[in-house]
């Protein structure tokens, strides 16, 4: 079995930082932030500031990293609310037509998808949330009065993000085709890359994962750009701004609280972390 570190005080952990070269202003408050955040938590935040010997550049302050945990705590917080927007309304949508073209419970039916669906899986899938979720009011009267039958649009609610983008990439071309050219006025592949992209946004979010200097896993189409650029969190939020409907409310609400956290961490946030041209507020725009 492979040997593991051993648990660490509040006060060795500072004090390991401060051999690596890391400021400690203020021990007291140091103390309380890791009793609050996991140290291996906070740890990710000191990356950008790490050398190959594995010290910290001079001049890291831990208080200062500490901002910069607490803006992505925030800026999470409000792709989050983004992300909740998008997804009812991809439900929604994707729930109408289906049901309009392939009946209450035509989702059930492998016939109505691509070849690439994965049938069982997606049964499985749908089982599972149905399952974990026994106990929700209308889990429970659909099962209990129903049989167990869903309408597609009752069943969607229990839908991940995740769900939404595979059903959406399993439906035929000429279901895609429909849904992006009619609510979004581009193509099924766009559509698909922008699903996946803010699946991977939403999970990060939604686990409090770290935003600030990572790397997504998938890049959106149809935005210019250097790919390498739109695996940050650049490439994340125009995916985002491609799925939000409502322009003027991405423009007045979404933009502007963005704009807000960094402004108000303009002291420790370094904007080419998340690839954030200078220009970004005009850049993502609606």
């Amino acid at each position: 079995m492979a040997m593991v570190k051993c648990a660490t005080t509040y006060e060795e952990q500072l004090a390991i930082l401060e051999r690596r070269g890391v400021i400690i202003p203020d021990r007291s408050v140091c103390t309380q932030i890791l009793e609050n955040v996991n140290y291996y938590r906070l740890m990710a935040y000191f990356l950008p500031c790490k050398q190959a010997d594995d010290t910290y550049k001079p001049g890291t302050d831990f208080l200062k990293v500490y901002r910069v945990y607490e803006f992505d705590r925030k800026l999470r917080r409000v792709l989050f609310s983004a992300l909740e927007e998008v997804e009812i309304s991809l439900r929604s949508r994707f729930a109408y037509y289906h049901a309009h073209k392939y009946g209450p419970i035509g989702y059930l039916d492998a016939s109505n998808y691509s070849v690439r669906h994965n049938h069982e899986k997606f049964m499985e899938q749908i089982q599972r949330e149905i399952d974990s979720n026994r106990k929700v009011l209308f889990v429970k009267h659909h099962l209990e009065q129903y049989e167990g039958v869903f309408p597609i649009w009752v069943i969607s609610e229990l839908f991940t993000f995740g769900m939404l983008s595979r059903f959406y990439s399993d439906l035929p071309l000429e279901d895609q085709k429909h849904l992006s050219k009619g609510t979004y006025s581009t193509t099924p592949n766009t559509i698909r890359s922008w699903l996946r992209c803010c699946s991977d946004l939403r999970n990060i979010c939604a686990h409090y994962g770290r935003l600030y200097y990572r790397i997504f896993s998938a890049i959106p189409s149809g935005v210019a750009g250097d790919p390498e650029k739109l695996r940050r969190l650049w490439g994340a939020i125009h995916a985002l701004r491609g799925l939000y409907l409502d322009s003027e409310k991405w423009n007045t609400e979404v933009l502007p609280a963005i704009s807000a956290l960094i402004e108000e961490y303009s002291d420790v946030v370094e904007l080419y972390r998340l690839a954030f041209p200078p220009e970004w507020e005009r850049l993502l725009r609606k």
